[in-house]
């Protein structure tokens, strides 16, 4: 249950705090007091529009804090849990703020949250029933999600199964339409890849073979300059064999003789000894390297014929990287994408066979689900429609009754194949009409809320909140609506705002939304009102006057009324 809700900021209301109890709240005040933020506090609290408008003037945002009792072992405070909130002993702190310039933030739990997920926590925290889901309840579509509500779980599970259904089913149509009407432009993607593919093929090209064959044209084209500086070297190391020897100038005859002249000395001083010993290892290397630079030297000829081969290769290459990648590398993974996808293309009639195969068997299906659907509800429609004609019995219209007509169609839908539509019979051997047209203004509150009470208790919620549902109803009428929200009362909280007395004097607990004018600022409160305060309040609600004496013995006489109903009750 809700167990209070403090208010900053919010239209006409600079703070106030709404102290509610279990079984039967309302609200009341004068036109202006701020009733209706009340309920727009309430709507905040669990995930309703921010309006930025809402914010009072003069004030930097509005504020709402609620503390609601949950059972710590059920699915709130599991999705708390999941969110990464925590309780306050068993009650759950929502805070709500809106900025004056929109912005909005939610913190559930102490810890901030996305409003959606203040959202989803409503679902299994309170249902809201006002005016404004009186006149969405006129709509068709809105009755078949209302008829369906009331259809509970009997109906989820198949129309679970036939959602899956119905959107397999498109997906499947789609394919199918893409298919059969794109098939002009399929043949030309895979005519252009069937000639990519055999231009590559014929090539026959190998993974890094742009890249050897540039450095081999590059050897071939400067193999005499390559030749001499191999040779150059190889003499330089080694020494000229044909050349007169005259003064050795070669790398290892120089190494050689410093070798000697260390090696001579060796016996006085080990330092030197060890560089000899170095020397020597130098001289194995530069001799390794000289015999590498006379095969390399032997192994470079000018191909002319090569070079014009190798060139005409990276030709053809070149080719092939103009079009399809920028190496080679890369035109062989283009040729591997265009091969999976050109069986992709040419495997489109035995997937079209297919997918009209799944498509029959999907419709099949669609259809078997849909009459399930049908079936359910027309079963919950005819529950649904005497549970709303006693209601209206107990409203003070025992003549009236409402039909809920569930007519299949051929069109598959998102929720299945039906039309649903309420109409009303104001009185015996009248024809049904739509409730937009069948009842008057207070018979289509009275209807309005006698369907509301019934989806409240088949709504599995612990809180339901009802904002001027009794709007043109008076007299006897507006007697059994306090009766009938003070018996749902019994098994949840109910919050009620409300301008009638009668309903007003059924309330286990009475708020009073007062108003006050210094001059310059506006500013409402909420009082709880007890003994004499709710007997004047009833009377002004009465008579329009505090002190009235016929409106006060009329606010007594209702509030004895009221008292009994509950003993009797008891």
């Amino acid at each position: 249950m809700v167990e209070e809700v403090r208010i900053q900021g919010l239209g006409v209301i600079d703070e106030a705090v709404l102290d509610l109890s279990p079984g039967f709240n309302v609200v009341t005040g004068e036109t202006g007091a701020g009733k209706t933020m009340v309920v727009t506090s309430l709507g905040l609290l669990f995930g309703g529009r921010a309006d930025p408008q809402r914010v009072r003037p003069g004030a930097a945002r509005a504020t709402v804090e609620g503390r609601i009792v949950v059972d710590p072992t059920g699915r709130v405070a599991a999705r708390v849990a999941e969110a990464g909130a925590e309780l306050d002993e068993d009650t759950l702190i929502i805070t709500r703020s809106v900025s004056a310039e929109g912005r909005s933030r939610a913190h559930l739990g102490g810890r901030s949250v996305p409003v959606s997920t203040l959202l989803t926590l409503a679902d299994d925290l309170v249902a809201v029933h006002g005016q404004s889901d009186q006149q969405r309840l006129l709509q068709p579509g809105r009755q078949r999600a209302a008829l369906d509500r009331y259809a509970g779980d009997a109906l989820a599970k198949p129309l679970r199964a036939y959602t899956a259904a119905y959107q397999r089913h498109r997906q499947v149509t789609a394919l199918l339409e893409e298919l059969t009407t794109r098939a002009r432009e399929r043949a030309q993607e895979a005519d252009m890849l069937r000639f990519g593919l055999e231009e590559i093929e014929k090539a026959e090209p190998k993974a890094g073979e742009d890249a050897e064959l540039a450095a081999e044209a590059e050897r071939l084209g400067h193999a005499d300059t390559l030749r001499t500086a191999a040779t150059t070297a190889h003499e330089a190391l080694l020494g000229d064999p044909d050349a007169p020897a005259v003064t050795p100038a070669d790398v290892m005859s120089l190494l050689g003789t410093a070798r000697a002249a260390l090696d001579g000395v060796r016996g006085h001083d080990d330092t030197l000894g060890q560089l000899a010993d170095r020397l020597a290892e130098a001289g194995y290397l530069i001799s390794d390297v000289a015999t590498e630079l006379a095969a390399y030297a032997e192994s470079v000829e000018a191909d002319p014929v090569r070079l014009a081969a190798v060139q005409e290769r990276r030709a053809e290459l070149a080719g092939l990287t103009r079009k399809y990648g920028d190496s080679v590398d890369e035109v062989l993974a283009w040729a591997q994408r265009s091969a999976a996808r050109l069986a992709e293309l040419e495997g489109d009639d035995e997937r079209i066979e297919e997918l009209r195969a799944e498509h029959a068997e999907l419709t099949e299906r669609l259809r078997e689900l849909a009459a399930e659907l049908t079936a359910i509800r027309t079963r919950a429609a005819e529950r649904f429609s005497a549970a709303v004609t006693e209601e209206l019995t107990a409203l003070a219209m025992p003549h009236a009754r409402i039909v809920v007509n569930v007519t299949p169609t051929e069109e598959f839908g998102p929720y299945g194949a039906d039309e649903v539509e309420l109409r009303l019979v104001a009185h015996p051997g009248a024809p049904p009409l739509p409730l937009n047209k069948g009842a008057s203004g207070g018979e289509l509150s009275r209807v309005m809320l006698a369907i509301e009470v019934v989806f409240a208790g088949a709504d599995p919620v612990p809180t339901f909140v009802f904002d001027e549902v009794d709007a043109g109803v008076g007299g006897k009428a507006a007697v059994e609506i306090g009766r009938r929200l003070a018996r749902l009362a019994r098994s949840a909280q109910v919050i009620v705002v409300t301008h009638l007395p009668q309903v007003a004097a059924f309330a286990d607990r009475h708020l009073l939304v007062a108003k006050s004018d210094d001059g310059s600022v506006t500013r409402s409160g909420v009082t709880v009102l007890d003994g004499e305060a709710r007997v004047r309040e009833l009377s002004r609600m009465l008579a329009g006057l505090e002190d009235s004496e016929l409106g006060r013995a009329h606010a007594e006489e209702l509030l004895e009324l009221a008292a009994q109903d509950r003993q009797g009750a008891g």
